[in-house]
This record gives C-alpha cells, sequence and structure tokens, in this order.
C-alpha cells in the first residue's frame, strides 16, 4: 500500500455554545486519502460533512475547533507535515498552494466588490510558495484556467461576481481553487442552487481537470447520483461519525451498513418500474443529547440491546490496496440487503 497524500485518525471537532459548553460535531474520524483518488463523503444534513471538510484545511470558523486527533499530509516537496501544529504563516503558504477548497454557494465565495481578475491576484500572490507574480503573469495564469473551464476571459476576469450566473461563478471559482496547482481539491456541493444542465457541466469539467492536473479531490454532497459518477471510493457520515467506507462499487450495490442502504433505498431509480420511495424513519439525532451506543440504533430495523449498549467501531470487512478497503460500523451488517438491487444505480 502507498503512502497516503493525507492520514487523518480519531479526529474530533466541536462548536463552543457557551463560555464552557460545546457541541462535538465530529467524532472520532480515520480516514486515509490517496494520491488521485476522488473520495465522496455523503450524509444527510448536519452530519458533519462540511465540518470534516473545513477541518481537514484548518478553515474552521471561530466557534470551531478541533478538540483531537492528527493531521498528517505529504507536501508537494515529499515531506510529510504535521498540519495540527502548523503555524500561521506556513498555513497560509499550505492552503491553495497545497490544498484548497471550492465552497458551497458560489456567490458567499467571492468579495462582491473586487473583480474575478483580483481574487485571483489575491489568491496568486499572497499563498504562492516565494514567486512573485507580475499583473501580466496573474492575467495570463487566470485566463489560461478560465479557458479550461469553458469561460471566455474577456469576458469574465473584468466582470464583478453578481454580473456572472451562478454556473459561471462556479466555474470560475473551481478555476481559482486549482490556479496554484493544489494536491488536494475539496469541494462543499459545489452543484448546490444549480440546474441540471449546469450541474452536468460542472461535473464533466471536474472529470477533466482531474485527468488534466491529477489532483486528489475529496467531494461533499447529499446527492446519491454525483457521488456515484465522481468517485472512487465513498464514505458515509451519520451524527458525526464515518460509519461505513468503501469503493463506490462496494457502497452503492452492496452497502453494509443499515443507513447507508437507507439512503440509496430512497432514491429513484434510473430504470425499470418507479416504486414508492423508501424513506428512512425518525429523525437524525441532536448533537446535544445522542443516544447511547449506535446512534442510528432509534431509526434501525436491526437494532438489538447490544446496539443501545454500546459504540460500534468501524471494522474492516474487505481489504483492498490503497485504501478501498469495505469498512462498516454495524453489528449486523451481514444483514443488510438492498430490497430493489436497481437502485443502486444511482
Amino acid at each position: 500500500m502507498s503512502d497516503p497524500i493525507l492520514s487523518v485518525r480519531d479526529l474530533s471537532i466541536a462548536y463552543r455554545t457557551g463560555r464552557k459548553e460545546s457541541v462535538t460535531a465530529v467524532s472520532g474520524v480515520d480516514l486515509d486519502l490517496y494520491e488521485g483518488q476522488s473520495l465522496a463523503l455523503v450524509g444527510e444534513s448536519g452530519c458533519g460533512k462540511t465540518t470534516l471538510g473545513l477541518g481537514l484545511l484548518r478553515l474552521l470558523p471561530n466557534l470551531g475547533e478541533i478538540t483531537s486527533g492528527s493531521l498528517t499530509y505529504r507536501l508537494k516537496d515529499g515531506t510529510r507535515a504535521d498540519l495540527l501544529a502548523m503555524k500561521k504563516e506556513p498555513l497560509r503558504r499550505f492552503r491553495w498552494n497545497e490544498a484548497a477548497m471550492v465552497f458551497q454557494g458560489a456567490m458567499n465565495a467571492f468579495n462582491p466588490v473586487i473583480r474575478i481578475v483580483d481574487h485571483f491576484a489575491d489568491t496568486l500572490r499572497d499563498h504562492a510558495d516565494g514567486k512573485k507574480w507580475t499583473k501580466a503573469a496573474v492575467e495570463a495564469r487566470a485566463g489560461e484556467l478560465l479557458e479550461t473551464v469553458r469561460l471566455d476571459p474577456d469576458r469574465v476576469l473584468q466582470s464583478y461576481p453578481h454580473e456572472l450566473s451562478g454556473g459561471m461563478k462556479q466555474r470560475a471559482l473551481i478555476a481559482l481553487a486549482i490556479a496554484l496547482d493544489p494536491q488536494v481539491l475539496v469541494l462543499d456541493e459545489p452543484t448546490t442552487a444549480l440546474d441540471l444542465l449546469t450541474q452536468r457541466s460542472i461535473v464533466q469539467q471536474l472529470h477533466e481537470l482531474r485527468s488534466k492536473f491529477g489532483f486528489t479531490m475529496v467531494f461533499i454532497t447529499h446527492d446519491l447520483g454525483l457521488a456515484a459518477e465522481l468517485a472512487d471510493r465513498v464514505a458515509t457520515m451519520y451524527a458525526g461519525r464515518i460509519i461505513e467506507t468503501g469503493s463506490a462499487r462496494d457502497i452503492f450495490y452492496e452497502p453494509k451498513h443499515p443507513y447507508t442502504a437507507g439512503l440509496i433505498n430512497a432514491v429513484m431509480p434510473v430504470k425499470g418500474d418507479r416504486p414508492a420511495l423508501e424513506s428512512i424513519p425518525g429523525y437524525p439525532p441532536s448533537l446535544k443529547a445522542m443516544p447511547d451506543g449506535c446512534a442510528f440504533n432509534p431509526r434501525c430495523a436491526f437494532a438489538t440491546d447490544e446496539c443501545k449498549r454500546d459504540r460500534v467501531p468501524l471494522s474492516l470487512l474487505t481489504e483492498r490496496p490503497l485504501g478501498m478497503d469495505h469498512s462498516v460500523a454495524c453489528l449486523h451488517h451481514d444483514q443488510v440487503r438492498l430490497p430493489r438491487k436497481e437502485s443502486a444505480n444511482v
């Protein structure tokens, strides 16, 4: 097995809710990300996907803090760095240069009072490791990247964000994120609020960009169709924990956690008859009042007294190279089946 580009061990993240109070949003995450892979983080809203993505780049808001664990990253020069020990200046150089993020909602990610070209100038000059960027070099690099995502540089560079459509803003943000050739790109719901045709265009361009630039991708989404199309590997999150990981084929055709199977069963199949959708009963737990044992047990048809008593760790089911192992946190994984086999074709 090759050396992972990012290793996450026992990572927990909490948000302060008062002077002496906090709520844990991500708990005990173990994850390895390998060069060239595309990992999808899937789950219901509020399960901790975005918090984990922000934590990987140490971009948490002021009320958020990493309370335990480790983040180890393999830099471009081959050395390994402890991201949690990085001071302000090395961390600034790490962001965008080594790892970048495409935030949910492109309009909120751009400064509304400066032009797109100025966003490129600020990013290239502030985060480049030692290189000096002239105005001409900034415009040349920005124009090259905008053309790569099928935007007209003459039209876009001198525009303000509000002068671009939603799809144009999202593509401009992706171009900005890869301006310094990062090894890892984290995308948080990059197709949210876009129409289906624009979503299709963004997905196709992400495929092309990965092929051209070779970056490793973490794709945060609740859209299982996008996850199935973009991901080599999938991690399901529930109530702040990763409860199942595996290859895209493992997850979508042979899920072993009842929650993962429930998510897939709630998606309309793309072929055959249109059966009634099967929703997961109940609601996700409050992070302030987590149930004992497995957090999914109040909603699970397989739950036993042991499930309600003990928290189940993520356990290996099938070992494969390069982090494609199939692992699950469920005592009754051998009972989980997809009632509709075709529903895996999301």
